[in-house]
């Protein structure tokens, strides 16, 4: 989508295809929506849509690189599905830790090490359940009551969402 100003001879739009492809250009080159530019009366403003993607971190820890980002499908409402769709999981109740942050979520101190905790685990108050790595530093993730690990939310190196829940302790 491209507009100008009006200008020139009775009002009419005078538009320079050549920037306009150059601005298009621009665009694609650096995964950029949407580019303005302004030169006295003119204006022109170029847009695209942005493809729906989950972004992976540039570099996992450890120094292993990280899977490239991901398209997601499409998500459908209920009424959407076939008939024959699988039924939903069944609900796990308890108390469900949620990720103080944005971040990446993992499951042990190092990718060698075995997991901090597992599905029928016993944990603690305080017990680390996983780290989440946000800007360079690693946040231990802890228990706030005691139980036992019912339900682990998340694999090891995904990227997490603030208030995303990681794990349930019941």
């Amino acid at each position: 989508m491209a507009e100008a100003s009006k200008g020139g001879k009775n009002g009419a739009m005078r538009i320079d295809p050549a920037l306009v492809r150059e601005l298009a250009q621009l665009l694609s080159d650096n995964d950029l929506t949407e580019i303005e530019v302004e030169d006295g009366e003119r204006r022109i403003k170029v847009k695209r849509e942005a493809p729906a993607t989950i972004a992976a971190a540039s570099m996992a820890p450890f120094g292993q690189p990280a899977a490239p980002a991901l398209s997601g499908p499409p998500v459908h409402a209920k009424e959407d599905l076939p008939s024959s769709a699988a039924p939903l999981p069944e609900e796990v109740t308890g108390h469900t830790v949620k990720s103080p942050m944005v971040g990446t979520a993992y499951l042990s101190a190092e990718p060698s090490a075995k997991p901090f905790i597992a599905v029928g685990d016993a944990v603690k108050p305080g017990d680390t359940l996983l780290i989440v790595e946000a800007m360079k530093v690693m946040n231990p993730i802890t228990a706030p009551e005691g139980g036992v690990v019912k339900k682990i939310m998340v694999t090891d190196a995904q990227p997490v969402e603030f208030d995303q829940p990681l794990v349930v302790i019941g």
